[in-house]
């Protein structure tokens, strides 16, 4: 029976495979082939056959791998760089609160390594897509490979992402979702496991293809009523196809294992540098396609050229050596014999010209440095005998320019996740009656210590007040301050962990729109953390020569502007932190024995 929906994955794979954009007037980009191109150059692999056309083995000079794996360090984020900070008073224990569980969520769902293989995927292609599954209370964030999709090439969000799965009829059943009659109808047609081109990825057989679909689509497709066609909804469909020929006309048996609504997709986009017109940005190994064709070229001749020179090659008008090879037909002890007067001498066949080969080819080696932003000083290579370390200097801060650009653009797409995926998944975490530990820093404990040391101290100060009145005694006024003290001595013995109960704060309340109202802050430019630091030594410096600066209007004004322009601290958070101004006693005067 035919499928709406395994008709346009039909349609949508092969118009992906088959049909080029065209950009512009000169430029066509075809998604499949630039994708299965990336992937050749990074596993070493010539695009044209490992042989040329005389059977000669093609060497395969790999200059993108290294180019990538810059890319890579130079716009890390780690787990520990993804901050929650507060953008008004009343969200401080919001933002407090989830920071704990973001905590939480990243060290159980391995965000660690999600950001790695995210960043890998994001230097190799220039953009990567993203997944985040809710399942069975669990949130886990995905990166999918390239050559599993099928996507729009020009725009990602124009039309149903469709993700390629491969699965056992095992793997198959234990879906419980699955419609379990079109399983075993599928189970009985397996076959061997296929490349997105129809070619075989292995030689074991058993494996079932499996096309899951994501997209806003006709609710149509889901209750089958020509009065919804156009209704659209978020949909999610799994669907199988087999097929089969009958004479020159292909027929298809489709299988649809589920379908029905979801609440939003769950696939992201993100790009190190978006490209207009096109959904894959252009990553490292794209913009070395010229450079490692033409250093493959130069390389490939220069090999010829050596293995022509390393041959014994003999030329001779004598006819009785015609169609002979001294190297293989010859053995030890042979003589050889040809006519009087008849000469046998060496052809010069040693390799000429290979300088220029060399220089051409570093001319392409120093071209895809200047694309791929990428000089020898981050190569880890020294720079030239007599060049001035300053100079260096300024060449590493220059191409770093570029990688702060990208690293700030995957801030901004964790952002989008933590606004989109992470975030209302911690919130729903907080409807639950358990404690919750937090392991926070210096300057967040004592921003809440304080909160919750003056409302703790009030009330046990009237929870003591009641008890005296009801057991018939005087109340005196509590001394607020001695029992602010000693529970600022209970807090320290706990360290930097503080433990909240639902008794004590409404954690719904207070996470209520906090998508929204919280700040996601990602850093990680390690070239910008040396500035900030560099500012806070020179501050701290000044101050502890001069503490007195602080107490004129102009200097706190100067003072204030410098940590603004740092955005390292913020003047208001210095001035939250509590006061300890110690004040001696006097020393009473000790009568002088006579």
């Amino acid at each position: 029976m035919e499928n709406k929906i395994a008709e346009l994955v039909r349609k949508q794979e092969q118009d992906y495979i088959d049909s080029p954009t065209t950009i512009s007037k000169y430029v066509d980009f075809n998604m499949f082939e630039t994708i299965n191109t990336i992937e050749a150059y990074l596993n070493s692999k010539h695009i044209s056959g490992s042989t040329d056309t005389m059977g000669r083995e093609k060497p395969f000079f790999n200059i993108v791998t290294a180019v990538a794996n810059i890319w890579f360090r130079a716009t890390d984020i780690d787990r520990k760089n993804i901050k929650v900070k507060a953008t008004k008073s009343k969200d401080i224990i919001a933002s407090f609160l989830a920071t704990v569980k973001l905590q939480e969520f990243m060290r159980k769902s391995r965000f660690g390594v999600f950001l790695n293989t995210w960043g890998q995927t994001l230097s190799r292609y220039g953009s990567a897509v993203t997944k985040f599954v809710e399942k069975d209370g669990e949130l886990t964030p995905a990166v999918i490979p390239w050559n599993r999709l099928i996507v729009d090439p020009v725009d990602f969000d124009s039309a149903p992402v469709i993700e390629v799965l491969e699965y056992t009829p095992a793997q198959l059943r234990m879906h419980d979702g699955y419609d379990k009659a079109m399983v075993e109808d599928l189970i009985d047609s397996q076959s061997v496991r296929k490349n997105l081109d129809g070619t075989n990825k292995d030689t074991r057989d058993g494996f079932i293809r499996i096309y899951e679909v994501h997209g806003l689509m006709p609710l149509s497709y889901l209750t089958e009523k020509e009065s919804d066609e156009t209704t659209y909804v978020q949909q999610l469909h799994i669907v199988s196809f087999v097929a089969k020929s009958k004479g020159r006309k292909t027929e298809y048996e489709d299988y649809c294992l589920y379908k029905g609504k979801e609440a939003k997709n769950p696939y992201m986009i993100s790009h190190l540098i978006k490209e207009d017109g096109r959904t894959l940005a252009i990553g490292a190994v794209e913009s070395l396609f010229d450079a490692q064709w033409m250093t493959n070229h130069s390389v490939k001749s220069m090999k010829d050229q050596l293995d022509l020179a390393s041959k014994l090659i003999f030329q001779t008008s004598d006819g009785s050596f015609v169609g002979q090879n001294a190297l293989s037909n010859i053995e030890t002890g042979d003589i050889l014999v040809h006519n009087p007067n008849e000469p046998l001498t060496q052809v010069n066949n040693n390799s000429h010209d290979l300088t220029s080969l060399q220089n051409y080819n570093q001319m392409w080696k120093n071209l895809a440095q200047e694309i791929s932003n990428t000089p020898d000083s981050l190569m880890g290579k020294n720079a030239p005998s007599g060049t001035a370390w300053r100079q260096v200097e300024a060449i590493q801060q220059e191409a770093n320019s570029l990688f702060e650009l990208m690293t700030e653009n995957k801030g901004l797409a964790i952002e989008d996740m933590m606004r989109e995926y992470i975030i209302p998944f911690v919130k729903k975490q907080l409807d639950t009656k358990e404690e919750i530990v937090a392991t926070l820093e210096v300057n967040g404990i004592q921003k809440i210590d304080e909160m919750y040391i003056r409302n703790e101290a009030i009330r046990r100060s009237n929870k003591q007040v009641v008890e005296t009145i009801l057991n018939g005694g005087i109340a005196e006024q509590p001394d607020l301050q001695m029992e602010q003290q000693n529970i600022q001595n209970e807090l320290s013995d706990m360290g930097n962990q503080r433990f909240y109960s639902p008794g004590e704060i409404s954690w719904k309340e207070y996470f209520k729109d906090v998508e929204w109202d919280l700040e996601v802050d990602i850093t990680g430019e390690q070239a910008q953390n040396q500035n900030d630091l560099a500012t806070l030594n020179t501050v701290f410096t000044t101050i502890a020569a001069n503490p007195q600066i602080l107490q004129t209007k102009d200097g706190k004004m100067i003072f204030n502007k410098i940590l603004e322009k740092s955005g390292t601290v913020s003047p208001a958070e210095i001035s939250m932190q509590p006061s300890q101004i110690s004040q001696e006693l006097p020393q009473q005067s000790q009568p002088v024995p006579n």
